[in-house]
C-alpha cells in the first residue's frame, strides 16, 4: 500500500495532516523519512491522560478571612471552596502547526468573536503554515466562550484555539 514518492514532488499540507492523524490513531511517537538528501522526522508529544472534556472554572470573588476566634484555640482548616460554576467546554484545537490569525487579512473583523454562535462548518480562524493560509473550521455547535490566542501566536498540532459552550 506504501507509494513511492519522486523526486519532484513536495510534501503537501494535506498529506501532512493525514500522516499526522494516522500516527495519532496508531499512537506512533516518531517517524522518519529520508528523500535523498532531505530528511523528515516527525514527533508527536507524549500525554500523560486520555483526551477528556475539559472543565474551566471562572475565578471566584474573593473573601474576607474571618476573624480569629481566639488567642489560645487552635484554628480549624477552611473549608474548600465550592466551585463556582459547573460549565463544560470544548476546546476547537489546531489541526496543524502554525500561526495563529483571528481574520481573513489584517485591518478585516475577526471570523468569530466570544458570544458568537458557531456551527461544525463554521470557520473560526486562519492557520498559516509553509505560505498555506489554512482556513480552521469549528467542527462543534455552540458559543464561543473564549479565545486562547492572539494573532501572531505559533500553534503546535492539536493545540487548544478556542473554547466553546455547547
Amino acid at each position: 500500500m506504501a507509494r513511492e514518492i519522486k523526486g519532484t514532488e513536495q510534501f503537501d499540507v494535506d498529506g501532512l495532516r493525514q500522516l499526522l492523524e494516522l500516527m495519532e490513531k496508531y499512537d506512533v511517537r516518531e517517524y522518519r523519512q529520508q528523500r535523498g538528501d532531505t530528511r523528515y522526522v516527525l514527533r508527536r508529544g507524549l500525554q500523560a491522560t486520555a483526551a477528556a472534556p475539559v472543565q474551566y472554572l471562572p475565578a471566584a470573588a474573593p473573601v474576607a478571612a474571618p476573624a480569629p476566634a481566639s488567642v489560645g484555640a487552635p484554628a480549624a482548616a477552611a473549608p474548600a471552596a465550592a466551585p463556582a460554576s459547573d460549565e463544560k467546554f470544548i476546546e476547537i484545537k489546531s489541526p496543524t502547526v502554525g500561526t495563529f490569525y483571528q481574520a481573513p487579512s489584517p485591518g478585516e473583523p475577526a471570523f468569530v468573536k466570544v458570544g458568537d454562535t458557531v456551527s461544525p462548518d463554521t470557520t473560526v480562524c486562519i492557520v498559516e503554515a509553509m505560505k498555506l493560509f489554512n482556513k480552521i473550521p469549528s467542527k462543534v455547535s455552540g458559543t464561543i466562550a473564549k479565545i486562547l490566542l492572539t494573532d501572531g501566536d505559533a500553534v503546535e498540532y492539536g493545540q487548544a484555539l478556542y473554547l466553546v459552550k455547547p
